[in-house]
């Protein structure tokens, strides 16, 4: 009871907002819609259990006329149930892609914002897969959300107005043993309960374990698929290394979990089948066992036996919905669970500084300077990497950072774009700067070349003859005319047109403060030298930060500093030196 209650408590906390947010009356309006129809539909089935009794009272009287009346009115209602069925479907799918939509947007933005989802993976909270929980899990969760719900309700609806036929058709049609009539008021409603009783305790005795199973199933599926993705993503290098056979055997002992945990699946199954068939099947005849020596006793008709068989059978799946539903409720309680969890990595992430001490990244007031003050970097388990205290970085100047590799020079970088959490400390940032990080292997969207060189800016806020410049001006004069070419451009281009194209996009965006991360290093020293005079020309005014090994880039830099290794952290220095000096950066 107290799993059922949290469960619940965590399906309410999923759903509510919906039905509260900017879509809500919509959202309202198709919930009330589906569930009056579904309180319509019950109302058809009691009018068609009284129906019964009435059908075949007339033909064991050999009542041609009452007989034709019913078939007119089975037709009508009949008709009426069909046309209540189409559009509770239709309106019920309305609802799935309205809901469905908000909770996809929901996520999304909680996912994406504020770098949270770099955070998740720092973390290790993003190992198992948000893309499939923004896309399977919530179209899962609402789609068996609204069908669970709405059987459910329907159960609760059929067993109410049921048991008061039932309860009746008891008193019509005594207990008939051995000769005798014996007087058990409401007798079918304790037979229905009781049948329904140790039918769902044997139900949930067998199929637990399902719950796990299908958690778990859904874990290596989408482990699986992420794995084939990534083998897609880096084909080229799998290729080059002869890697096809350490994949393939890697792929396939990761497939082995999907298959042993479907294997354990089908065993649990086959042994709840087994069950719900049996007790589905015994419940057809049940009623009439229970009726039929009052009827061979002459003591009710054969409308009135059908009738109460058929009443039976409405209360008894009424009460057997959890017997019934077992499967689904496994299934959906597997999908809550790993919506909780998204949930609950996207809000820790999210809200990092509520629980340890974070990086401060905050305006510098009238500075003009990025200030580095009692700066502490540390890794996500705590340990200290990078220390550095009144350090700047004054407009205009060319910074080369070096230092060995490990050192956390690309950590420093993430920390000073906010994107770095862990650590203590102050970063001031000139207000209103525009701050643009380039790291070595840049990002472009799969889409149109024009949309993944101006990226993250929407497509028409730059003219197509800018991006056609900027494109032959890093010495990519053949994409120029390739603009609204779809491709996906990170496969498609080697790695040094790749860094072409990131400083493309570094000389549309004309950025304050441009971090270099050796986003030149897979070009050749003249070209590299060549593009950096290029940004010194094209963006007079920016203040250009590198990391970089190479000595030629001490000539396109104003200063260079280093990270120098102090005990097991790595101190920055506010070295002053020239970029043709050895600095004297420190500790």
């Amino acid at each position: 009871m107290k799993n059922i209650s949290a469960t619940l408590a965590i399906v309410w906390r999923i759903a509510i907002p919906y039905f509260r947010s900017e879509d809500k009356w919509a959202g309202r309006g198709l919930l009330a819609a589906v569930v009056a129809i579904e309180l319509s539909l019950v109302a058809i089935d009691v009018l068609v259990n009284q129906w019964q009794n009435r059908f075949y009272s007339a033909l064991q009287a050999y009542d041609f006329n009452t007989f034709m009346r019913e078939i007119w009115i089975f037709i009508g209602l009949a008709s009426a149930f069909v046309a209540l069925a189409v559009y509770q479907l239709y309106l019920n799918q309305w609802l799935q892609i309205r809901w469905r939509r908000w909770l996809t947007r929901h996520y999304l933005g909680e996912w994406l914002d504020d770098a949270t989802h770099y955070r998740m993976q720092l973390k290790g909270d993003a190992a198992d897969n948000p893309d499939q929980r923004i896309t399977d899990d919530v179209k899962t969760f609402v789609e068996q959300t609204l069908t669970i719900g709405l059987g459910l309700l329907s159960s609760i609806v059929t067993l109410f107005s049921f048991v008061i036929i039932l309860w009746g058709l008891s008193n019509n049609a005594p207990l008939h043993l051995f000769g005798l009539d014996v007087a058990i008021p409401g007798y079918l409603v304790w037979g229905a309960l009781l049948y329904a009783v140790l039918g769902t305790a044997l139900t949930h005795w067998i199929g637990a374990p399902l719950v796990n199973l299908n958690f778990e199933q859904q874990r290596y599926e989408a482990d699986f698929r992420f794995n084939l993705v990534r083998v897609r993503e880096n084909s080229e290098q799998i290729a080059l290394l002869k890697g096809e056979g350490a994949e393939r055997g890697r792929l396939l002992h990761r497939f082995d979990f999907v298959i042993g945990n479907w294997y354990a699946i089908m065993s649990r199954t086959k042994r709840l089948t087994m069950f719900t068939a049996s007790y589905q099947q015994a419940a057809v005849i049940f009623p009439y066992v229970l009726v039929a020596p009052a009827y061979f006793a002459k003591k009710i008709q054969l409308g009135d036996m059908m009738q109460t068989a058929s009443a039976f059978s409405s209360v008894q799946r009424a009460l057997s919905f959890f017997v019934t539903a077992y499967r689904s409720l496994a299934e959906w309680r597997a999908v809550v669970a790993r919506l909780d969890g998204f949930e609950m990595a996207v809000s820790s992430a999210a809200n990092i500084a509520a629980h340890e001490p974070t990086i401060g990244v905050a305006s510098s007031g009238g500075s003009k300077a990025i200030a580095l003050e009692q700066l502490l970097v540390k890794l996500p388990n705590g340990k200290p990497l990078v220390a550095a205290d009144a350090f700047t970085i004054e407009p205009s100047e060319r910074v080369l950072v070096t230092g060995p590799s490990g050192a956390g020079k690309s950590t420093l970088f993430r920390a000073v774009a906010g994107v770095w959490p862990f650590g203590t400390g102050r970063i001031a940032v000139p207000e209103q700067s525009r701050l643009m990080m380039l790291p070595q292997r840049p990002y472009f969207p799969v889409g149109p070349l024009g949309d993944a060189v101006i990226y993250p800016a929407e497509r028409g806020t730059v003219a197509s003859d800018k991006i056609r410049d900027a494109l032959i001006a890093v010495g990519l004069p053949d994409l120029a005319e390739r603009l609204e070419e779809d491709g996906h451009w990170n496969r498609m281009l080697s790695l040094g047109e790749q860094q072409r194209l990131g400083l493309a996009r570094a000389l549309l965006h004309t950025p304050d403060y441009l971090f270099l991360d050796e986003a030149t290093a897979s070009l050749d020293e003249p070209s590299e030298a060549r593009l950096y005079r290029l940004l010194a020309e094209k963006l007079p005014l920016a203040t250009i930060v590198s990391i970089g090994h190479r000595s030629t880039l001490d000539a396109v830099h104003t200063r260079k500093v280093a990270l120098v290794k102090d005990g097991e952290i790595h101190v920055l220095g506010n070295g002053g030196a020239p970029a043709e000096k050895e600095p004297s950066a420190a500790g």
